[in-house]
């Protein structure tokens, strides 16, 4: 090919130059538009998971309400409660006078519409996987304001997962029933974690095998012949029952399958620690705690 002549580069090179100086004055402007955006200072939690990462990336004083199922942290006795999950309740939000709600992504087909009509800025976290989670708690930072601390905290978060995962990498993996959901003092209507879900990776990566049927969602209902046929070899029983006096035990629960492995080992592990169900920071413990429970011989 020939090579441009002189007077061709000396046509060219400037327009490049120019289009250089523009790309990086639009850049520098969005940049200064984007970092002198204020930094909400009244902000709604409607989700557990949501509340915990506000927390742990230092938004606290920025959150004026929170959920009525939050738990964590203790000062959440102190903020004002919003009633309702899908069906949250606008006029409580409303009247909270807030400058940004933020839920998760299975809230959002009921809310983002209605909050918006109301001019409310919404964000709504995708929960699904492991990668949604952590991509989740940066999100949160930098619409917050706490963008160093949120890569910190997804950073710290990633570190305790990769921990477990190496401490476990070397252990057999037992066959694991991972139930989210059932009515309490029974094993009816029995909900399990499946493949497509963050608990399904977490039990996979504390060094388990995830056997629950493939479901929509990553969720999905299975009846006691189910769990006759896959006979696990461990359950991970995440039911949030009632505690103390009122509490069940989930080995009596659990003693009507006798002929289940798990049962018959007594390898029924109950998570209650709320934390365990939320697709927060906390996802760091929960994978210790399936890991201590699978292979507590790797945590001496």
């Amino acid at each position: 090919m020939k090579p441009p002549s002189k007077s061709t580069v000396l046509v060219v090179l400037p327009i490049v130059l120019n289009l250089l100086l523009i790309g990086c004055a639009g850049r520098q402007a969005q940049q200064q538009k984007t970092s002198a955006e204020p930094k909400p200072q009244r902000i709604v939690s409607l989700s557990p998971s949501v509340t915990e990462i506000l927390y742990g990336i230092g938004a606290w004083p920025q959150v004026i309400a929170v959920s009525q199922f939050c738990t964590y942290p203790e000062d959440v006795e102190n903020k004002p409660r919003v009633n309702g999950w899908d069906k949250t309740n606008l006029e409580q939000v409303m009247a909270l006078k807030p400058d940004f709600v933020i839920g998760v992504d299975a809230q959002e087909p009921f809310l983002r519409d209605k909050l918006e009509g109301l001019g409310v800025q919404a964000l709504f976290l995708k929960s699904q996987t492991l990668a949604d989670i952590l991509a989740s708690i940066e999100r949160v930072g930098r619409a917050t304001g706490h963008e160093r601390e949120a890569t910190d905290l997804a950073a710290k978060t990633q570190g305790e997962i990769d921990a477990v995962r190496k401490a476990v990498a070397d252990r057999p993996h037992p066959r694991v029933l991972c139930v989210v959901d059932r009515v309490p003092g029974t094993i009816r209507d029995l909900y399990t974690a499946t493949r497509g879900s963050y608990l399904d990776e977490l039990i996979q990566l504390a060094g388990g095998e995830s056997i629950a049927p493939q479901a929509e969602q990553g969720y999905g209902k299975i009846n006691k012949e189910a769990v006759l046929t896959l006979n696990p070899e461990v359950i991970f029983d995440m039911v949030q029952g009632s505690k103390g006096n009122l509490g069940e035990d989930p080995m009596a629960v659990w003693s009507e399958l006798r002929e289940v492995h798990a049962v018959r080992e007594k390898r029924i592990y109950s998570m209650s620690d709320p934390s365990v169900i939320h697709p927060s920071q906390f996802i760091g413990h929960s994978a210790e705690l399936f890991a201590r429970a699978l292979h507590p011989e790797s945590f001496h």
